[in-house]
């Protein structure tokens, strides 16, 4: 399937879901880092956000993969430093060792692919290929989180999803992850962080995060992860109708059709969409809710190859199954990434919602990763962009209207920006 993210993720486990094309937009993918430790990242589309494409069993010569040396590349320099280290190291410690051959050609690779400066595009060695394919099938213990790389380089805290380990000890949206068990997370990817993070359920794993100018820490219990899709409610005293949606999984919109549907029973007109801390999933979960409410054609999201490959645009169905005079209100933050930006933005540039919030993640890249005999590789392949032609991975979506919520907020159970938007349908301002 496709996940919209990659953010790298730790999934969940598994619902029972219908299989579907292996085609999402990153919660990993590089997508970001679900930390449940399930990861996929989300875009492989195994998302984050953007989505990623699997490619299996594809060797590294034959099977369409070029093995073809560039002649116009000189590796003199690579061969006098590959062969000085042979005859010169001397390991500083005796813990240290030399390594294989083999583990020479990955360091190398992995190199080559962080010379490209994107946090989604990584070489992914026997052990972390075979830990990521071990993510997808959804059998692990975690703590219920998804991380990403930021603007800034730095290791983030995308969502702690709701009622997960995460999210019960105090995690928040926006984190910034310092260090994971006294480890400094500086130049770390989000594969290896979710190599640290994750780990036997009961035992525990202490982040070091910077929020709001402090620095302190927070134990998280690694435990079974399983988080909620959906969830609805109607306020009869507002008249305000909720559908807080956690991730976009394969069954999500057959659940979104269900809140509708009671939706459309309550007579209300006011409905707010709640993506806060969502990091995204699948793909064409994203296009067929966008569906429920944009007529039959309209763009929902375009992968933009940059002449690589042809522009794929993905369009609404149609399928109609929300009153055109409601009022919408899109909920999002700085958890808000890949496939719920995909949501968010296209009904926002259709002017069928309004944004109110902070902006959002910013995971709009498309990952597709490439078997490469026991290794793998992730490589940025494409860019999401919103109907307005608007580059989701260019800082995120940014809200119509400003509402934060601050970590004191959070632990009161105070939300300023609900507030605000059952304000805003209810009074128009």
């Amino acid at each position: 399937m496709i996940r919209t993210d990659e953010i790298r993720e730790e999934w969940l486990e598994p619902e029972a879901e219908p299989k579907r094309p292996f085609r999402r937009t990153m919660r990993l993918g590089a997508l970001f880092a679900l930390v449940l430790a399930l990861g996929f990242a989300g875009g492989l589309t195994v998302g984050a956000a953007g989505g990623t494409r699997v490619l299996s069993n594809l060797p590294l010569i034959g099977d369409g993969l070029n093995a073809t040396p560039d002649p116009s590349v000189d590796f003199t320099e690579f061969w006098k430093v590959y062969n000085t280290l042979n005859s010169k190291f001397v390991p500083s410690s005796a813990s240290s060792t030399i390594p294989t051959n083999e583990e020479k050609l990955w360091g190398a690779i992995q190199g080559l692919a962080e010379s490209f400066g994107d946090p989604y595009t990584v070489f992914l060695p026997p052990e972390e290929a075979q830990m990521f394919k071990d993510d997808i099938s959804g059998n692990f213990n975690g703590v219920g989180m998804e991380i990403g790389i930021n603007d800034d380089g730095v290791l983030t805290v995308i969502a702690p999803l709701k009622g997960t380990p995460a999210a019960r000890a105090g995690i928040l949206s926006g984190d910034i992850l310092i260090a994971i068990d006294g480890k400094s997370t500086e130049g770390m990817s989000t594969d290896q962080a979710v190599k640290l993070i994750r780990g036997p359920k009961g035992t525990n794993v202490v982040f070091t995060i910077f929020r709001s100018g402090k620095t302190s820490e927070i134990t998280v219990t690694r435990d079974t992860i399983q988080v909620p899709t959906i969830e609805y409610v109607n306020d009869p005293k507002t008249g305000v109708y909720t559908i807080e949606l956690y991730e976009f999984t394969a069954n999500s919109v057959t659940l979104f059709d269900q809140a509708l549907a009671d939706f459309r029973a309550s007579g209300s007109k006011k409905l707010i969409i709640d993506l806060r801390g969502n990091p995204g999933g699948y793909l064409d979960a994203a296009v067929d809710i966008s569906s429920r409410f944009l007529p039959r054609g309209e763009v929902v999201v375009t992968e933009d190859y940059k002449g690589k490959e042809r522009n794929l645009v993905h369009r609404s169905t149609g399928n109609s199954g929300v009153p055109a005079d409601t009022q919408i209100v899109v909920l999002i933050n700085q958890g808000t990434a890949s496939a719920s930006e995909i949501l968010a933005g296209a009904l926002n540039d259709h002017e069928r919602a309004t944004l109110i919030g902070t902006r959002s993640f910013g995971k709009g890249s498309v990952q597709e990763l490439i078997t490469i005999g026991r290794a793998a590789l992730k490589v940025t392949v494409a860019r999401w962009l919103t109907p307005a032609g608007v580059s989701i991975s260019d800082g995120g979506l940014t809200p119509d209207i400003t509402a934060e919520r601050s970590p004191e907020d959070f632990a009161s159970g105070n939300d300023p920006q609900r507030q605000r938007a059952i304000e805003f349908l209810t009074t128009g301002k």
